[in-house]
Formats: structure tokens, C-alpha cells, sequence
């Protein structure tokens, strides 16, 4: 299946953010769960959370990531950390949560790498293409943890995503 969106951000996003991350961290569960999980969040399109009244809102990227939360998050986690001082260093970003939350919003690449190693501080294992529930939770109740969730939509992404990735 052929969906140009998806693909656009694969080349400009996800695949330049993996190069820059270790191998272990590319894998066709991890660009499912990027690309649903960026198609819940921002329908892969919207770099600034937008409200309900038209202002906008905490979270940046394509993956909505607040400073507070996963940006913070990642710059913390003694996992995490040195991978994401190193991104930041390659993409010019000083490794501060001020500094990475606004650069997300004109920096995909960096916001993919973000989105990453959200999903990599999860001690569980990536969930396999058929078990949507299990991604649902990962993204749902464990890295994102979104005030909004909107679980009526995750089961078109997830497929989108999938089909993506996996084919057919």
C-alpha cells in the first residue's frame, strides 16, 4: 500500500533519527509504534499542539511531546540519557528541555529520535504487529500518557501504520 504521508515522514523524520540512535533501536515494531503513535497525536502534520479555543498547547513535534513529560523525560532517564545527549549534540540542540522542546517544532528529525527513546525507557518489549491492545497500552497508558486519548481512532492508526510498515 502506497500512502505518501506516511513515507514522507519516513524519509525525512523517522529513518534520519534512527541513523543517529544505535541499531538496536530500529526495528519494524519501533517504526509501527512511531508511526501510529505520530498519527494519533498530530495526524503527522501538526509541529505545535493546537486547543479547542485555536491557542496553542504544551506539546510540540509531530509525536506532541510536552517539556515537561517525555523531553525531560528522555534528558533524565539513566537509560536514556547518554543517547539522547548525543542526538541532541548531532542536531545542534542544546541537550536542555527547554532548548529540545522548542527546537521539536521545526526539527523532525529530532522529534522522532525523541519519540524513540520515549518508547525505549519502557522496559517492556515492543509490542508485535497483531496485538493493537498492546500498543494501545505502551502508548496510551505508559509513554504518552495523553490528557485526551482518543481510543476510538488508535485501531485506523495502528492498521495505517501497520500497513505501512508490514505491507498489505
Amino acid at each position: 500500500m502506497s500512502d505518501s504521508l506516511l513515507q514522507s515522514v519516513w524519509d525525512t523524520a523517522i529513518q534520519p533519527a534512527l541513523v543517529l540512535l544505535p541499531p538496536k533501536m530500529s526495528s519494524p515494531q519501533a517504526w509501527h509504534m512511531l508511526m501510529a503513535i505520530g498519527l494519533q497525536e498530530s495526524k503527522l502534520c501538526a509541529r505545535c499542539q493546537v486547543l479547542s479555543g485555536g491557542g496553542r498547547g504544551p506539546a510540540h513535534g509531530l509525536w506532541q511531546n510536552e517539556r515537561g513529560g517525555g523531553v525531560l523525560g528522555v534528558l533524565t532517564n539513566t537509560i536514556t540519557r547518554p543517547y539522547a545527549v548525543k542526538l541532541c549534540q548531532d542536531r545542534g540542540v542544546a541537550a536542555d528541555s527547554m532548548a529540545v522542546w522548542t527546537a521539536l517544532e521545526t526539527d523532525d528529525v529530532l522529534a522522532a529520535g525523541i519519540a524513540r527513546l520515549i518508547l525505549y525507557a519502557d522496559p517492556q518489549p515492543l509490542p508485535d504487529k497483531d496485538d493493537q491492545e498492546a500498543g494501545w497500552r505502551l502508548y496510551a497508558l505508559r509513554a504518552w500518557r495523553p490528557g485526551k486519548p482518543h481510543p476510538d481512532e488508535w485501531p485506523a492508526n495502528w492498521a495505517r501504520a501497520r500497513a505501512f510498515v508490514y505491507g498489505g
